[in-house]
């Protein structure tokens, strides 16, 4: 049994992002640990046979993986601070959004750019594809504007309040921009709002991490950019 709550996550993943967000939101302390998944360490896959991160254990040793079974979960067990929206329909949007980034953008961006340049390397995949960043490159730009279209008719982007549709999209972004792959001078909208999110306490733990022999670019860290 756990005698506090566990964080298993690991550098720069955007799914790992997206549950620290939300554990700050929520104001739930937890120790990280940083799984190094491609060594593929027995006592890891023990917790989740899928061997990936996140994974969150609970105080009383109950395990958790997936970041969206994570987050549905907090949101169960730690209601008082709400991510998802008041009405059926606000959650819908809001899960709608998040699943979005986490299954659209994550399939023609964040693959295509953060795990070419990055994990492929770690899991001694070989060099980067070319044509692969060149599709990352180009398909952000649409994804971007999609946001903006968002913020130009809401507050946030599921609605009047800041959601896990949000937390899920800068996590994205966060991941993409340590690497100084998002295109942030072309869409002010969306810098404008990622400032915001950028700006919230619970974002604090993302722009301190470090990749070893990986810096970030130079505004990474910069609320103001």
């Amino acid at each position: 049994m756990s005698t506090e709550r566990l964080l298993y996550h690991v550098w720069l993943s955007p799914f790992s992002r997206k549950v620290i967000l939300v554990l700050g939101e929520k104001k739930l302390v937890y120790k990280g640990i940083l799984e190094k998944v491609w060594e593929r360490r027995p006592d890891f896959y023990a917790l989740n046979c899928a061997g990936q991160v996140p994974v969150l254990v609970e105080e009383d040793g109950t395990v958790i993986a997936d970041s969206t079974v994570i987050v549905e979960y907090l949101e169960e067990v730690y209601p008082a601070i709400n991510l998802l929206g008041k009405t059926p329909a606000e959650r819908a949007e809001a899960r709608r959004i998040a699943a979005w980034f986490d299954l659209k953008f994550n399939k023609e961006v964040t693959a295509n750019l953060l795990d070419e340049k990055v994990f492929r390397r770690l899991f001694n995949k070989g060099t980067p594809n070319s044509a692969a960043l060149r599709a990352g490159a180009m398909n952000i730009t649409y994804h971007l504007d999609y946001i903006a279209y968002l913020v130009e008719r809401r507050r946030w982007l599921a609605g009047d309040e800041l959601t896990i549709a949000d937390l899920t999209a800068a996590a994205h972004l966060s991941a993409l921009d340590y690497l100084g792959n998002v295109p942030w001078e072309q869409h002010e909208l969306v810098k404008e709002w990622y400032s915001r999110v950028k700006s919230r306490p619970s974002f604090r733990p993302l722009l301190q991490e470090r990749m070893p022999a990986l810096a970030p670019v130079p505004h990474y860290a910069d609320l103001d950019f």
